[in-house]
């Protein structure tokens, strides 16, 4: 089955062949999630009027209102507001605003809740993947080989590339059953200095969910963006 690259989140999705022989060079650019028909249905849903009695739930749970992808903190600031998570390890976070377009990517290693290193960078013209990669890149190469850490990303993506696909697109001649490897030259840097650090564990983390070095981290990939160093 064909498979494709989401243009907004970046995950890869199939695509039956018969759905692609029906409309002769359609190349799909969205997931389900974020197919404009999926966006269109949930405006039509928002507009209707609501049932008496109906309860005001959110996707957060009962009466709690969902917060908003990027409050754009500084790191003292998400220090002070956040407090949960967990306290050890080295947490990565990366994005670009408009993606593509201007981005940046923040590491911070932390034992114990305190900070032993922390780093970011900018790139004038990259992506939200791009510079999820080069955050993770940043944080095993700050690592001495022998760490044993657990490395944190908010990228599930970076994390099934890393631990799942790549290495069988590596068996393969580092190629997918279709289509281009997307970032394929961060992808094979990321993997080797993975491999390099058999202690360490790459773990997926939920992104802006009141994880204090989380979010630490993703004020360090703004501050980036802001600075532009």
């Amino acid at each position: 089955m064909p498979s494709f690259q989401c243009q907004v989140c970046g995950t890869p999705f199939d695509v039956p062949r018969a759905a692609l022989e029906r409309y002769p060079g359609w190349r799909p650019k969205y997931c389900r999630d974020h197919s404009p028909n999926k966006k269109k249905a949930a405006d039509k849903t928002a507009a209707a009027p609501k049932r008496a009695g109906a309860s005001r739930r959110t996707r957060g749970g009962a009466g709690r209102a969902r917060r908003p992808r990027e409050e754009n903190l500084t790191p003292a600031e998400a220090r002070a507001k956040y407090s949960g998570g967990p306290d050890s390890g080295v947490f990565t976070d990366g994005g670009a605003s408009p993606n593509p377009g201007p981005g940046g990517w923040g590491v911070v290693w932390v034992e114990d809740g305190r900070i032993v290193s922390e780093k970011h960078g900018h790139d004038p013209d990259t992506t939200n993947n791009r510079m999820e990669l080069r955050a993770l890149i940043e944080a095993f190469t700050l690592l001495p080989e022998d760490a044993g850490v657990t490395v944190f990303t908010d990228s599930q993506l970076c994390v099934n590339t890393i631990t799942k696909w790549a290495p069988a697109w590596e068996r393969r001649g580092w190629k997918k059953q279709s289509g281009p490897i997307m970032n394929l030259g961060l992808v094979q840097e990321l993997l080797a200095l993975y491999r390099a650090h058999p202690a360490c564990e790459l773990r997926w983390i939920a992104g802006h969910a009141g994880h204090r070095w989380n979010e630490y981290a993703d004020s360090l990939a703004t501050a980036g963006m802001r600075s532009g160093r």
